[in-house]
């Protein structure tokens, strides 16, 4: 195994030749399975954009008629009422773990900017964290750990499949981002969260179908074999937030059984995924612009109603979305209507029977916890409320048609306003952006980008002005946005420039790109 990446202050403590020799065993053992998988989402691809379509899997109807269950909850996920998401870097890791959060989600992924140093002093950050040694001083306030007792739990999301590490090569090839980040986590930090009585916990996002769950649990597997851990140890979420897997989530749980710690409703990359899988299909599957798309809306209930019935059939929790509003210090009534809005989302998740949501800052906790007390009170979860009364078809889960919604100027321009203001911040290194009171990620661009390219190839007409959405309209709107944000302190022109030219990449080709993650990370050093 080679690093090619730089070898700054600290990161021979995590690099050790040890710690390599384990994440090259994985890569060597399992990035062969791993590239046939992607190669069996392009074949799924060409199926659907020839006209085939998503439903339950004929070959798998014996497990969804069985009677199994997943592993019971492992300790520190019994209660997970609210969980808090943030990228790894130092003030994230305190500040998330000290937030009144149950589970933190420690992100390598859609909020983290992959750059070398973001990846691997992430990894510093987390074994400092649970050697309590972490700390870090700014705008003349410390910040420290609480005691151990009031700490978030924490739980890992390495890259998907589909990303690489171009840092570090095995026999020549770039190692895959997941076995990379997993790895390294799990060498260094697993026997230290089983000492502290908890365990390596992981979040596993961007899976498509049920091999790729058995993928990952064979990779447990392996892992806890290697170093001497118990069969069963980790416990892993998997985020449904892909159209394939909302057809799978049975199998999903089942692959993952003796690791499975639940499913987690990803609204943001699955409307995404929504508009990948079925770009071609016309307007059958056409979105409103992304801010009317609600969780009301008819396939998205049907996702989120389905989700909850299969985990608690099968015993595992069902966690909600993810609440991305950032409460402003500076503008009251913002944060009141803001504030009302994401206690109805809450309200409506508990009422359905999740066991826990998340939000993005913790200021946030306190509602959410609020509201999942009041229909929790005492208990850790309502595994119990098995919602039997739940029936969700193939043609529920495909009714993007229903969708209410306009699509208009101020749609596409909030379109293009975050998607550039986003790869911006994600080519400077900081993969979770504030962004008009709003925490986001790379699935909020993936989301933008990819509603731009898609009203593009349907010739919609603006609601509001009458005007066809083409290349030079959005050409145009680019341009125009880009005046607005050059006026804005710290602009920074190069920056922008990058992200222009990949925005325009992923939105206006004639090709759609996969993922924007991957000719961007292609750019950074």
């Amino acid at each position: 195994m080679e690093i090619t990446g730089p070898m700054l202050n600290r990161f021979d403590e995590i690099l050790t030749p040890e710690a390599l020799d384990f994440v090259a065993t994985l890569q060597r053992e399992f990035g062969a399975r791993r590239l046939e998988l992607l190669k069996a989402r392009q074949t799924r691809q060409a199926e659907l954009s020839a006209g085939g379509t998503l439903d339950f899997l004929p070959e798998t109807k014996q497990i969804r008629q069985a009677d199994w269950q997943v592993a019971p909850p492992a300790p520190g996920l019994e209660d997970r009422r609210v969980e808090i998401t943030g990228p790894v870097d130092k003030k994230m890791t305190i500040n998330a773990l000290n937030s009144g959060a149950r589970v933190w989600l420690a992100d390598f992924e859609d909020a983290n900017s992959p750059l070398w140093e973001n990846c691997v002093s992430g990894h510093i950050n987390l074994r400092d964290a649970l050697d309590r040694t972490i700390d870090f001083e700014a705008g003349g306030k410390s910040y420290t750990l609480g005691p151990d007792a009031e700490l978030a739990t924490v739980v890992v999301r390495p890259r998907g499949w589909h990303l690489d590490e171009k840092h570090a090569t095995v026999d020549g090839a770039p190692v895959t981002g997941a076995l990379f980040d997993f790895g390294l986590y799990f060498f260094h930090c697993a026997k230290r969260q089983i000492d502290k009585g908890k365990g390596p916990y992981f979040y596993l996002p961007k899976i498509e179908s049920y091999l790729e769950a058995r993928l990952w649990n064979d990779v447990f597997t392996r892992a806890q074999e290697l170093l001497g851990i118990p069969y069963g140890t980790i416990r892993a979420t998997v985020l449904i937030e892909t159209y394939p897997a909302a057809f799978e989530m049975e199998e999903i749980l089942y692959e993952l059984r003796d690791h499975s710690a639940g499913l987690n409703a990803g609204r943001w990359d699955y409307l995404f995924s929504v508009i990948k899988k079925f770009r071609t299909r016309g307007r059958e599957f056409l979105l409103p612009e992304r801010n009317s798309v609600t969780m009301t809306a008819p396939f998205m209930r049907a996702y989120t109603e389905l989700l909850v019935r299969t985990c608690h059939k099968r015993g595992a929790h069902a966690i909600g979305g993810m609440a991305a509003f950032i409460p402003s210090r500076r503008d009251p009534e913002v944060n009141a209507v803001a504030l009302e809005k994401v206690r109805a989302d809450k309200t409506r998740e508990s009422g359905d029977g999740f066991d826990g949501s998340w939000v993005a800052h913790p200021d946030l906790v306190p509602v959410c916890r609020e509201v999942f007390d009041g229909v929790l009170g005492s208990r850790p979860n309502q595994l119990d409320r098995l919602r039997e009364d739940v029936s969700v078809t193939a043609a529920e889960l495909l009714a993007v048609s229903e969708t209410p919604g306009d699509i208009t100027e101020a749609g596409l321009r909030a379109n293009v306003d975050v998607g550039l203001r986003y790869l911006a911040s994600w080519m400077g290194g900081q993969g979770a952006a504030a962004i008009h009171n709003l925490m986001e990620d790379a699935a909020t661009a993936e989301i933008s980008r990819s509603q731009v390219w898609q009203w593009i190839h349907n010739d919609i007409t603006l609601a509001d002005t009458g005007a066809q959405v083409t290349k030079e309209l959005v050409e145009r709107i680019i341009a125009e946005e880009l005046d607005k944000i050059a006026g804005e302190p710290g602009y920074d022109e190069k920056l922008f420039e990058q992200a222009t030219a990949l925005f325009k990449e992923v939105a206006l080709d004639d090709d759609f790109a996969e993922f924007l993650t991957l000719p961007a990370y292609a750019q950074m050093p």
